[in-house]
């Protein structure tokens, strides 16, 4: 297999959000009222310019399809840089109601933990699950650490969503190391067992045309992270046995898509939301891996499935589709 040249364009400050060499406009043509539109963004808590440079891309481009998003999937490392130890902290305002509008998302905005959102601030992965329950109401929807969504509905979905923490001990132990001695910061051994048990039992059972999993960290990646072990050995096996369509991750700070040979799963970073990006490397044949700020679009019909990595300038840098079989390309 030929190897294409990774993209290596490192976006560190506002200004050079402002450069495109190689990005085309990206346009909601192929998109309509009979589909399900998603976005995805991930790693975007910095509270800094790049993570409302992003946010007023994502703004626009949303402004543009023809019908609001169905809802946005948010991948982990929600809020960086601590104060998050409450429902009550003035971030949940700054930082997601105001970046991320209702009038631009007024669906459902379906978020998971990352090591950061349990590293932070004491408590801070229960402020997430809190403010999740306000009786006044609120888009930010996690019901729990792992849960399940069947869209546009359960009776005829066109694709499920397994929503699972991956911030295990070893895993952040070596994300954060010492950290973890003074106070714990990752799902407990217990909740790890049963969010395990409940996977199977949801992979075993009937789901849409569409299975995309979606967890903080990669399974296999080209940043500066890297593959992580304790993923490739326990979802690695289930996604393969029960036919996972896609992985979508953050984690690394970057936008990517790697195809493994002889694996039936799209491994998909979305991580370029706000925080400072990383650069990338090539463990693995990559399809696409940039270091720049951005976000995804995801469009499910009955027959396909189309992935649109989109920069923070609001230009398509990489597409894919993939139909129920398994089948991909690059569009």
């Amino acid at each position: 297999m030929n190897r294409r040249r990774l993209l290596k364009t490192a976006f560190c400050s506002s200004v050079a959000l402002g450069l495109n060499l190689r990005g085309r406009a990206a346009t909601p043509a192929d998109t309509g009222k009979g589909n399900l539109e998603l976005m995805a963004i991930g790693d975007f808590g910095s509270a800094n310019e790049p993570q409302w440079s992003v946010a007023r891309a994502i703004n626009r481009y949303v402004k543009a399809l023809p019908t609001p998003p169905h809802g946005m999937l948010m991948l982990g490392d929600n809020f960086y840089g601590g104060g998050m130890g409450s429902v009550t902290s003035k971030r949940w305002q700054t930082g997601f109601e105001d970046c991320y509008p209702k009038e631009a998302f007024p669906g459902p905005c379906w978020a998971i933990l990352g090591n950061h959102d349990y590293a932070e601030t004491a408590g801070q992965e229960q402020a997430e699950l809190d403010y999740a329950k306000r009786p006044e109401g609120t888009r930010w929807t996690m019901p729990g650490k792992y849960y399940r969504v069947d869209l546009p509905n359960k009776e005829y979905p066109k694709v499920t969503l397994l929503m699972i923490d991956t911030d295990f001990e070893s895993i952040n132990r070596r994300i954060h190391p010492g950290l973890g001695d003074k106070r714990p910061i990752w799902i407990s051994k217990e909740d790890q067992k049963a969010q395990m048990d409940w996977l199977v039992k949801e992979l075993q059972s009937k789901r849409a045309p569409f299975t995309i999993m979606i967890g903080h960290h990669p399974v296999y990646s080209n940043g500066p992270h890297s593959d992580t072990p304790e993923l490739v050995k326990e979802l690695g096996p289930l996604m393969e046995k029960h036919g996972v369509h896609l992985y979508l991750c953050g984690h690394d700070h970057d936008l990517q898509h790697l195809e493994l040979q002889g694996l039936k799963t799209s491994f998909v970073i979305s991580g370029g939301g706000g925080q400072r990006v990383t650069d990338v490397h090539e463990d693995h044949h990559a399809e696409f891996a940039q270091a720049v700020y951005g976000f995804s679009h995801l469009t499910v019909t009955d027959e396909k499935l189309t992935l649109r990595h989109i920069d923070a300038n609001g230009k398509l840098v990489h597409a894919f589709e993939k139909t129920p079989d398994y089948k991909w390309k690059v569009v």
